[in-house]
């Protein structure tokens, strides 16, 4: 069941359409720290997918009544846990924790996609607005 359409795009260079146009605010800052993380992946669309397919499939199993209701109960179960499985780890993937000092002296973290990669002591600005980031200071 691929489902890399599922990914959610965590990169800071990618903005949503709803997003192009807006004004966000942006606070300067020094990379403190950065290490990398997991952003574990979504699991709700494989999980109504595999009931569906399970209770489908386990339906058709045993030759009477009672023996279709316990089957699709069956494959629901664990088309379910199956489904969400596969659906998360398609969905899973890498991305770096940062901590910034602002220029304020607060200390923000954030995390984002695994690239671009700041270094510690790295100029940077953190914009803010319905997705933050962090982007190269080029001033």
């Amino acid at each position: 069941m691929p489902c890399h359409g599922c990914t959610q795009n965590i990169n800071p260079d990618t903005y949503s359409v709803e997003g192009a146009g807006k004004v966000s605010k942006t606070v300067p800052g020094v990379i403190v720290s950065s290490r990398q993380v997991a952003v574990a992946g979504t699991n709700s669309t494989g999980k109504t997918v595999g009931v569906l397919a399970g209770a489908t499939a386990g339906s058709a199993i045993g030759g009477g009544t009672r023996s279709h209701i316990l089957g699709a109960i069956g494959g629901a179960l664990l088309g379910g846990v199956a489904g969400g499985a596969i659906e998360e780890g398609v969905t899973s993937q890498g991305g770096i924790e940062y901590v910034v000092e602002t220029e304020g002296g607060s200390l923000v973290t954030l995390t984002q996609g695994a690239s671009p990669v700041f270094s510690k002591g790295q100029k940077v600005l953190i914009l803010y607005g319905s997705k933050a980031r962090i982007i190269a200071d080029e001033r």
